[in-house]
């Protein structure tokens, strides 16, 4: 009762200063919920949990100890409000609620509210100038063609200072940015030696822009401390996988474990690429290389490719072909040399809205396999924005993937420290695996603003027994995983 109370106050607070800045200042307040069941049974192909880290040091828990709950109700409520002084200051305040209904925040017993902050940045341009300067907790994504929906590198919310400004009208813009995306022990290290315990980004993106394509070449630096906590550190909001899996190598876990120096240097360059020249005929690129450790042991190092391909044609009324593909470097056969995969973070990248990766699903709570498309090639075709009855609208997608990791990699690991989180069945496939998705979503909008979704999944994979082990494998094989969620979504 006491954080509904604190609540209370926060909306109050909001509304009085609100009211009091409205001589001097716009306020403008955007949001929106939903409010959606699913069903989905099969996670993680089995039914069952993960391994999951449970400490820095690290320790984890192993795969197949929890069995799932296959329906849940979710509600998510999202207010974001601008305090806009002139076009060219602003502050943005976001704030959230998500949680399943019976549980925490939506108890009806003993009901406990916990609110998060999501944004909360100043936006400016420098007087007499193009530049806009944003600060604070902000939407940050590195470019990606538009038809994989979005980074594979990162998408997400990042502390960070960004700025922006056009060279070239209508042909070249140049954004600048830095983001210190963990921070472990914030002011003071756990002992009297200092311990780097931050990993910091610092990145530029060049778009450039002429008739019939598009093209942003781009960059980013990191700098990643020994002592950051990257195992209990997501990559991903809902918990797929942690900073460890994504950046680490899996020679990071093998004695001597850890780094050898204080900090390490990670960087990626690669750029998005989009051709209109052919109109209705549309094609998309990416190409992009990334390293990470490449000054420390030769276990630890990690550095790979990852390329996309895709085209649609946009010249129908009633619907929208898109085919894509895409691959990425694999693990060999050895821990000892580092690993072949390119580092990432908290993806959102994603054809076709597929049911196979954490990407555009509008119901995002329990709503897809979390499968890993570092470290695997694929392909696979959509219809989107399919219309056959006013106000309705459909997406239908089909993915194969088909994984580039050794075999010899991930049982060398798991024979040297027992099963572990690193490498997980039905997230990172070897190459002896394959997996199939389809989904197909529908809305029909009620209202301008309100929307009822079905939105529903289905995979298949087939794994390695010698890999993962029978109980897994077997589990995996007696049943196909399904999704199917149904609600609303209202924006104001």
């Amino acid at each position: 009762m006491k954080r509904c109370n604190m609540l209370m106050l926060l909306a109050a607070f909001i509304a009085a200063t609100a009211s009091a800045a409205l001589a001097t200042t716009e306020v403008k307040i955007v949001g929106d919920s939903r409010v959606y069941g699913v069903f989905f049974t099969g996670h993680n192909f089995t039914g069952w949990n993960d391994a999951a880290w449970t400490s820095n040091t690290p320790t984890w828990t192993g795969a197949g100890t929890k069995t799932e709950e296959s329906f849940e109700v979710w509600e998510r409520i999202r207010v974001r409000t601008d305090f806009i002084a002139n076009e060219s200051l602003r502050f943005r305040l976001a704030t959230k609620v998500d949680n399943t209904w019976g549980n925490g925040t939506y108890t009806a017993g003993n009901p406990d509210v916990a609110v998060q902050v999501y944004q909360a940045f100043l936006q400016f341009k420098y007087p007499g100038t193009d530049v806009e300067i944003t600060a604070g907790l902000q939407p940050m994504s590195f470019p990606q063609s538009a038809l994989f929906n979005d980074s594979i590198l990162f998408t997400d919310f990042a502390a960070a200072l960004i700025a922006k400004t056009n060279l070239v009208p209508d042909t070249l813009d140049l954004q600048v940015g830095f983001a210190r995306m963990i921070d472990t022990n914030r002011t003071y290290d756990t002992s009297t030696t200092q311990g780097d315990d931050e990993l910091d980004l610092y990145f530029l993106t060049m778009p450039i822009t002429g008739t019939g394509f598009k093209a942003t070449p781009w960059g980013v630096v990191g700098v990643a401390g020994n002592k950051t906590g990257y195992y209990t550190a997501y990559a991903s909001s809902f918990g797929h996988a942690s900073y460890a899996e994504d950046l680490l190598s899996a020679g990071t876990l093998l004695s001597p474990t850890g780094w050898r120096n204080n900090q390490t240097p990670y960087f990626w360059v690669g750029g998005a690429f989009e051709v209109t020249a052919l109109d209705p005929v549309k094609f998309y690129a990416d190409t992009i290389y990334g390293a990470g450790a490449v000054n420390d042991r030769k276990k630890s190092q990690r550095g790979g490719w990852f390329i996309d391909l895709g085209a649609e044609y946009t010249g129908f009324d009633m619907v929208t072909p898109q085919v894509f593909g895409w691959w990425s470097t694999g693990e060999d056969s050895s821990n000892q040399n580092g690993s072949e995969r390119m580092p990432h973070s908290r993806p959102n990248w994603g054809p076709g809205g597929s049911f196979l990766f954490d990407d555009s699903q509008v119901f995002a709570r329990n709503s897809n396999m979390g499968m890993n498309p570092i470290g695997a090639m694929g392909a696979g075709a959509s219809l989107k924005d399919m219309t056959f009855v006013n106000k309705l609208t459909h997406r239908l997608t089909f993915t194969y993937m088909h994984g580039n990791n050794s075999p010899r990699a991930i049982r060398a690991l798991n024979t040297a420290i027992g099963s572990n989180p690193y490498f997980i069945m039905g997230r990172d496939l070897t190459w002896n695996e394959q997996a199939l998705g389809v989904n197909f979503d529908s809305k029909y909008a009620i209202y301008d603003n309100l929307d009822a979704m079905v939105e529903t999944g289905w995979a298949h994979g087939d794994f390695q027994k010698s890999v993962w082990g029978r109980r897994l494998t077997n589990k995996a094989n007696d049943n196909d995983t399904w999704k199917i969620s149904f609600g609303f979504s209202y924006k104001y």
